[in-house]
């Protein structure tokens, strides 16, 4: 069931959940932080992103499923949301829509990986190991998420994974980064123009952004129909509710001396 909350819904839940559960020792977030908080999970409630990675502060696991299940037994979000702690990251992600994603990258091949190791002179694409990770994702949300009153924690096998991979699976980009991390962890993006795509949207009077991602601008006319169908589905998504409003997409151009992944 996707709760479809009011346009006129007030905010006060949310901000008074964030302030009560996600404190981080004597520190309650502001009520920006609150906001941005509550737009981001309504977002994955309403299926528009299939996760959330939590970075809002240092809050535990357990702190932020306490968050989610209060914000649930109110009625603001879905019961299909839940939390996953993922070397040492904490996600709440819509295990409806993050399913669906899955299946749909395993069967039509729809998400672009870039290999950007350290040893290359430039970025490239490759096959890469995607769709092992996203049969072993799949698995594990078909096979071990029963009782939703619980942080649900991935095995030792994601150790083995490139996180950076693993978070634009779980974040539903149209392409994501992967590089060796058994030889380094450094990249070769440096001083390399980038095409970076935002899409932002409003929650009552918050702006917030709703998705951000790059591809190597030299790489754009390989990953420009993985771009647009992303972008027009996330388009037929937003139309089909009525909590945020007003969305943008846009596109710019960056070169960094370094880039961190």
């Amino acid at each position: 069931m996707m709760f479809l909350l009011s346009e006129v819904m007030s905010l006060d839940p949310f901000i008074t959940a964030a302030r009560k559960h996600v404190s981080h020792g004597k520190k309650s977030l502001s009520v920006a932080q609150s906001l941005d908080l509550a737009a981001q999970v309504s977002a994955v409630n309403l299926g528009l992103k299939p996760a959330l990675l939590y970075d809002t502060n240092a809050a535990t696991p357990e702190q932020v499923t306490r968050y989610l299940r209060s914000l649930q037994s109110d009625q603001l979000v879905s019961d299909s949301l839940h939390t996953l702690h993922l070397n040492d990251n904490t996600l709440i992600f819509n295990q409806v829509t993050l399913r669906s994603n899955l299946q749909r990258i395993l069967n039509q091949n729809s998400m672009i990986v870039i290999d950007v190791c350290q040893s290359l002179e430039t970025p490239a694409i490759i096959d890469g190991p995607l769709r092992g990770i996203a049969q072993d994702l799949l698995c594990l949300l078909e096979g071990q998420i029963k009782n939703t009153d619980e942080t649900f924690y991935v095995p030792e096998k994601s150790h083995e994974w490139n996180l950076c991979t693993v978070f634009g699976l779980l974040l539903g980009y149209p392409a994501t980064y992967w590089f060796d991390q058994t030889k380094s962890f450094e990249n070769c993006l440096s001083m390399t123009p980038l095409s970076v795509t935002t899409a932002s949207a409003t929650l009552h009077t918050h702006r917030f952004s709703l998705y951000s991602f790059s591809v190597p601008a030299a790489l754009c006319k390989y990953t420009q129909a993985a771009v647009e169908d992303w972008k027009l589905h996330l388009q037929k998504g937003f139309q089909q509710q009525n909590v945020l409003e007003d969305l943008t997409i846009s596109h710019s151009a960056v070169t960094l001396p370094s880039v961190c992944l």
